[in-house]
């Protein structure tokens, strides 16, 4: 047993190490598409292994390591703020379509990316006390659907590979 425990913590290291990494990656790809707070969410495609490989407790212990290392490392408390209202919606949304089992992890990727934008755009509609912001929901909806499905399709590639190693 101490030696499955000390596998699965070592993963989970790796698993926060290369979400930490692709938060960097994501920070300084030149995409811009015009549209303020648009991301593609690659560090959410650890979270989505780690929720289908190790559990829901594991996961969103990753899911708090990674917005705390990345906030304090390349963003500010603002930031981080921001990410904390998106990564608790989201993880939430996608833990329970997890838990139905009626859903891909494409599906289940999806929920979370547009669940991530509403709850970011709820903070900013806190913060800045204009509920016009919602109006910005349809847009970024569209994009956590997009985003959502390129991480959800690569979330299901990993997690089918790493599931069959385990098996073996």
């Amino acid at each position: 047993m101490k030696g499955r425990k000390a596998g699965q913590i070592a993963y989970l290291g790796m698993l926060t190490a290369l979400a930490f990494i692709l938060s960097y990656v994501e920070s300084i790809l030149p995409i811009s598409l015009g549209i303020p707070g648009v991301k593609i969410g690659l560090a959410n495609l650890t979270v989505m292994v780690a929720l289908y490989t190790v559990g829901v407790k594991e996961a969103l212990c990753l899911s708090f390591i990674r917005i705390i290392l990345v906030g304090f490392t390349f963003g500010n408390l603002a930031s981080m703020m921001y990410s904390v209202a998106g990564g608790v919606v989201s993880f939430l949304v996608m833990v329970v379509l997890f838990h139905f089992e009626i859903f891909t992890e494409t599906g289940v990727s999806i929920a979370g990316g547009v669940a991530h934008n509403l709850g970011q755009l709820l903070v900013a509609v806190l913060v800045v006390e204009n509920a016009k912001l919602l109006f910005y929901f349809p847009v970024l909806c569209f994009s956590g659907t997009v985003a959502g499905c390129f991480i959800g399709v690569l979330a299901a590639m990993i997690i089918k590979r790493v599931k069959k190693v385990y098996k073996q």
